[in-house]
């Protein structure tokens, strides 16, 4: 929370107060305007306001910086709490449980992560995977009410049916009631006279459950599906969590991708290369026939529009880029040799070269 008014002012201070008069301003003040007393809609705006200022004006450092240039830190504002230090506990102490507990009632169920391989295919064009998910759901025999079928629940002696513990605590502020969930009955209040004798009173066992994943064309590796409610039911007839899907794609022999792009290296010999050839190449849809021209330089590409991946949720796809990859031969049939030197005999050396070298030569000549 960025400040707007000046500290001292929020706490009714001198600027020479001392660190007694700030620890009495702010004690008296945040009494006042505790959220649990102050039932106002700004009781918690000011007070996390009074928070700030106290402990701002509380630390030696930070008031001699706040005196100097007027704010605390390189923006003026403080963007991460966890600097605040006694703020967190202060806080805790005021929001940390001093209202009622927000537990009771069904709680919501874990979340699950699956980790799911894919071909490269499949990702590109989409599919469908059944897996198989272990989970827990509600238990059959007790129905999740975690009691032997018969027996009935008694209300918990631990809190006497509340579903929350109170807890007195002594702090600089005064006294401070601390609600709790209640550790026996989990916020239920009420607990069950005979357990059942299949899931041991949890009301909830470990099933392996079918789960239909559907897969849209154009994922990525990396990428997560999430299935609303498909995580672990919660205890106590709770409603479930969801189950996220990690996608990971295999790698293809053949191709790259480059985002919704394909990239493939097409291998030519150097007389395919000068003299220009037509070509049978692989795409993602089937072979099609590519037309290389005569000289075709190393690393030179061809773009094949509409050949790539489909933008995700899109009716359009990226581009094939088919690179050019001239292959120098390693070992020659004498034949083979007699024929380059004969050639070699015919070339004169490329003009750019030639034009390299005598810009050298002019460099070191002057």
């Amino acid at each position: 929370m960025a400040a707007t008014r000046d500290y001292y002012d929020i706490l009714g201070i001198s600027r020479t107060a001392s660190d007694t008069e700030i620890k009495r301003a702010f004690r008296n003040q945040a009494r006042q305007y505790h959220p649990d007393v102050n039932k106002s809609p700004d009781a918690e705006a000011r007070f996390k306001e009074l928070a700030e200022a106290y402990q701002v004006l509380s630390d030696p450092s930070k008031r001699a910086q706040y005196d100097r240039f007027g704010r605390v830190g390189a923006t003026g504002g403080f963007t991460d709490f966890s600097d605040l230090g006694g703020f967190a506990d202060i806080f805790e102490t005021f929001f940390g449980g001093g209202r009622r507990s927000q537990y009771r009632g069904p709680q919501r169920g874990a979340d699950l992560r699956y980790d799911l391989s894919i071909s490269f295919e499949e990702a590109v064009f989409g599919t469908e995977k059944t897996i198989e998910i272990p989970r827990l759901e509600p238990c059959g025999r007790c129905n999740g009410s975690g009691s032997e079928p018969g027996s009935q629940p008694t209300t918990c002696p631990r809190c006497n049916g509340s579903g929350e513990l109170r807890r007195v605590q002594q702090s600089v502020f005064g006294q401070f009631v601390n609600v709790v969930l209640c550790d026996t009955c989990a916020g239920e209040g009420q607990v069950a006279t005979a357990r059942c004798t299949e899931c041991r009173g949890a009301g909830r066992r470990e099933h392996t459950h079918d789960v239909t994943v559907s897969i849209p064309a154009g994922v990525d590796n990396g990428q997560q599906i999430r299935l609303s409610g498909e995580g672990e039911v919660g205890p106590k007839g709770g409603p479930p969590g969801d189950l996220y899907v990690v996608l990971n794609v295999a790698e293809h022999k053949l191709f790259t991708r480059r985002n919704d792009d394909i990239l493939f290296e097409l291998p030519l010999n150097m007389a395919q290369a000068a003299l220009g050839d037509s070509l049978t190449i692989p795409t993602l849809d089937g072979e099609v026939e590519l037309r290389v021209p005569p000289g075709t330089q190393h690393g030179q590409s061809f773009r094949l529009r509409g050949k790539g991946v489909p933008h995700l949720r899109r009716n359009d796809r990226g581009d094939m880029y088919v690179l050019a990859q001239i292959v120098t031969p390693r070992k020659l049939t004498p034949r083979q040799k007699e024929l380059f030197e004969e050639l070699a005999r015919e070339l004169d050396t490329p003009d750019e070269d030639r034009g390299f070298f005598d810009r050298v030569k002019e460099a070191f000549t002057g």
